[in-house]
């Protein structure tokens, strides 16, 4: 799986891919620290043109908007081009382990599920990556650019309801809340990639029977049909049930997490000792460190499937390098 970075055909891609992967995403981070930046800036204008008829021209209030607009335009570009380039980059990555499979293919073919590996496996380990590594990338970048500006805004924010005064108290919320929500629904959906695993070997007896009855009348007859199919259908109907109580407890947190900011910030907000710009800034930055620690619980079903696929994978691998050694032992 990883022969995408250890062979030195790939490190072009691989290793200089993966800087301009990061470059970008870390441009478009800072993109996203200036708008946060417009936010309080454009939100001051607007409270102060609606509490003092002409304190701001039209032209002003226009220019805010344009400017937006321009931080935008930039921003949608760097995505577009990112985004384009990782899929290339993810692709290379499945085609340097379609390589090393197609190398080996005259100890793998004798695998059970061999082509299923080589074809499907592979296209769903690049395009899980592309998505789920980007957004960890975007993760782990938004909380290094925005963790400071969110420490700098909670110097102002120094009570909390029920608990009294604490020091930047907006990025203990922010840290404490996002990490208890992860280790509850890390807890609660433990059971999850096991059952994955069982789904995709359920389905491929079941795929290989219907298979195999194409060219063989012995094969895929009714009873053997059903039996597997039962299989098939008892896994998924214990999946459902699980996703039953995780999706309970993970939609529950995400939206008790909406008023979470705003509660933090009762205190400050009654007392009139902050500014709305002030409020749009502070909650938008709050906002990108708590969805940036949130990155497992709402990546979890992904990542579910990411490890089932990688467990296939890895089994394979280790049943080709067996394949291999006793093959070559017979020669000798």
């Amino acid at each position: 799986m990883f022969k995408f970075f250890t062979d030195k055909r790939w490190h072009l891609w691989s290793i200089g891919g993966t800087i301009l992967i990061l470059a970008a995403t870390w441009y478009q981070v800072q993109l996203d620290v200036r708008i946060n930046e417009w936010f309080g800036e454009f939100y001051d204008t607007l409270q102060k043109a609606l509490a003092e008829p002409g304190a701001v021209t039209e032209k002003e209030f226009i220019a805010y908007l344009f400017t937006f607009a321009k931080i935008a335009a930039v921003y949608i570009l760097v995505v577009i081009f990112s985004d384009y380039f990782t899929s290339h980059w993810t692709f290379r990555w499945r085609t340097a382990m379609a390589d090393f499979y197609h190398d080996k293919w005259i100890f793998a073919s004798s695998i059970e599920g061999a082509s299923q590996r080589v074809q499907e496996d592979t296209l769903k380990f690049a395009r899980i990556m592309e998505g789920l590594g980007a957004e960890l990338l975007r993760s782990v970048m938004t909380l290094i650019a925005f963790t400071p500006i969110l420490w700098g805004l909670s110097k102002s924010i120094t009570v909390l309801p029920w608990i009294g005064e604490v020091n930047h108290a907006l990025v203990w919320v922010a840290i404490i809340s996002a990490l208890g929500g992860t280790f509850i629904l890390a807890a609660v959906g433990i059971k999850l990639p096991g059952i994955e695993y069982d789904i995709q070997k359920e389905e491929a007896a079941y795929r290989k029977e219907l298979v195999l009855g194409e060219d063989f009348k012995e094969n895929a007859q009714p009873i053997k049909i059903d039996s597997l199919y039962g299989g098939v259908r008892k896994i998924h109907y214990k999946m459902y049930f699980h996703y039953l109580y995780f999706n309970a407890v993970k939609w529950s947190y995400l939206q008790g997490m909406v008023i979470v900011p705003y509660l933090a910030l009762a205190p400050t907000i009654v007392t009139g000792a902050i500014t709305l710009g002030f409020v749009q800034q502070i909650i938008r930055a709050f906002g990108r460190v708590e969805t940036s620690l949130q990155y497992l619980v709402r990546s979890w079903p992904i990542i579910v499937e990411l490890i089932s696929v990688w467990k296939r994978l890895n089994e394979f691998e280790n049943k080709l390098k067996l394949n291999t050694e006793n093959i070559s032992k017979e020669k000798i």
